[in-house]
């Protein structure tokens, strides 16, 4: 029941508010143990990680399959999010895209094992890649083309080819550990430079 002087429906919010906060808390837990430990890691660790009990993740995500599409989901999210405000706060276009992309490449680690874990659902992964290209490609072409505007890079890049190319050269990562992909991505990256004139 609301205090006096509080607004009726206000403690409803307050807990809604609540429980996104503790969900949003639990889905970056099981993303950063999704990049240490895979999708199969123990779901008592990710608990471990958010600081809840093993009861709480599965209330929210009775499969594993459900946790591993709601971190999919939320990391597109943030990287969506990411956008935009690299590019405000960066110092230059360039360095918003540099940032963004090893963002992208944290991404694409975590989504590591996906399909995998979503293989009775095979739908189910056609339509999270369609989201992913929905809120990824738009923003990686504002980026491309503040950094184009800026006569930092050169025109003619296109965001779903680089985003693919990046995911092409991250292949590999978890097979071999001497295989790091952000050397060649930093690489490639250099190659969309601007040649600066003598």
């Amino acid at each position: 029941m609301p205090t006096a002087g509080e607004p009726r429906g206000s403690s409803a919010r307050s807990k809604r508010a609540d429980a996104v906060r503790n969900q949003q808390t639990l889905l970056d837990a099981a993303a950063e143990v999704f990049v240490t430990s895979g999708v199969d890691a123990p779901i008592r660790q990710i608990a471990a990680r958010a600081g809840v009990g093993m009861g709480t993740i599965y209330r929210h995500f009775p499969t594993r399959a459900d946790l591993v599409v709601a971190v999919y989901r939320h990391q597109v999210e943030a990287c969506a999010e990411a956008g935009p405000n690299l590019l405000a706060a960066a110092g230059s276009p360039i360095e918003a895209l540099r940032q963004w992309v090893d963002l992208f490449v944290d991404f694409l680690v975590t989504k590591h094992g996906l399909a995998g874990a979503l293989q009775s659902e095979g739908s189910g992964f056609e339509a999270l890649h369609a989201y992913f290209l929905d809120r990824l490609v738009p923003v990686c072409a504002q980026l491309l083309e503040a950094a184009v505007d800026a006569g930092e890079i050169r025109a003619g890049t296109h965001a779903y080819e680089l985003m693919r190319g990046i995911g092409n050269l991250c292949i590999g990562h978890d097979s071999d550990p001497r295989y790091d992909p952000r050397r060649l991505i930093e690489l490639l990256l250099q190659g969309l430079r601007q040649p600066q004139s003598p």
